[in-house]
């Protein structure tokens, strides 16, 4: 028999395979009535209860809220780390810094307890109060809008900020890597032809260095899926981990309600990764082994004017 160790492991891996089967099916401690058929007196599992929905919609939307902003902010200080303005470098290095050095869970609680630093947040005269008292004007305000600092920094909103701004430090990092892959030439080139280094980098850099950026942007978005689960100790209700720990509170079964949380996280997650897999593949074409044949079919074409095995004058077949 070729190969015994390959059907050693497939062996190996068989049974294993049937014994986690044989666990997930046999121990009743799973209590899978609990949370894919009957919750309490419904006719429906608690994975599938309305306030876990709820808080199902919150996590996507703080993981598209939270990516979004990261992705952007993290362009902006990607490109004023490769900046020629030293001061812009070293701000740009600070941020990513202590951003990167500071864990998730403790930038969410801190986010959530930032109303202790001001009452309240408003846009308008500096230290206007403190300009009154020296004119004996007691009640002199001149703000264009404030609000109290509580009510702005939600739950949500603190969250979503800890998330985004945390996220902002480690896109800046691979964005940096991506733009720093594509060879000098050609901005080079984009020079010689009159081209700024804004419109350099929006038409000749990013579009090139994307093969490089979109591969760990998308294991980015699937540990912040992942992450969103931190905020429920901001607190956050709307995030479903915060109101699959509700249904612990009132039944007290943990076990249950922590698998049907990894039940939640597999099936998002494996969306992503279905997501990540097609918009990796749109990006990278060109490259590889089969982007060079592609193109030196196409060339060939071009050349000839001709079909050449069965791929027309744009290269595809």
């Amino acid at each position: 028999m070729r190969h015994p160790g390959r059907w050693l492991g497939v062996a190996v891996l068989a049974v294993l395979v049937a014994m986690f089967v044989h666990l997930l099916v046999a121990n009743k401690n799973f209590e899978w009535r609990f949370i894919l058929v009957s919750y309490g007196d419904g006719l429906r599992g608690a994975m599938f209860t309305g306030p876990v929905l709820q808080g199902l919609r919150g996590t996507i939307a703080l993981t598209v809220f939270s990516m979004a902003i990261g992705v952007a902010l993290g362009v902006v200080i990607a490109v004023a780390r490769l900046s020629p303005n030293p001061i812009l470098r070293y701000a740009a290095f600070g941020y990513t810094w202590f951003f990167r050095a500071i864990p998730r869970l403790v930038l969410a609680i801190l986010f959530g307890n930032a109303g202790i630093l001001w009452s309240r947040i408003g846009f308008g005269l500096p230290f206007d109060r403190q300009i009154g008292a020296l004119f004996g004007i007691h009640d002199f305000s001149a703000r264009i809008f404030e609000i109290s600092s509580r009510d702005l920094l939600s739950g949500f909103v603190a969250g979503m900020l800890a998330l985004a701004l945390s996220e902002a430090a480690y896109m800046a990092e691979i964005v940096r890597a991506g733009i720093q892959s594509v060879d000098e030439g050609q901005r080079e080139a984009a020079e010689a032809l009159g081209l700024t280094r804004a419109q350099t980098l929006r038409r000749v850099v990013l579009p090139q260095a994307m093969r490089v950026i979109v591969p760990p942007t998308g294991n980015e978005t699937i540990a912040m899926l992942k992450d969103t689960s931190l905020v429920a100790y901001t607190p956050v209700t709307g995030e479903l981990f915060f109101q699959l720990q509700a249904i612990t509170s009132r039944t007290f079964q943990v076990f249950p309600i922590l698998v049907a949380a990894c039940l939640w996280y597999l099936i998002m997650c494996s969306v992503l990764m279905v997501i990540q897999r097609y918009v990796e593949r749109y990006f990278s074409r060109g490259y590889g082994a089969a982007g060079r044949a592609r193109a030196r079919v196409r060339d060939l074409s071009a050349e000839t004017g001709l079909m050449v095995s069965g791929v027309d004058g744009e290269g595809r077949l």
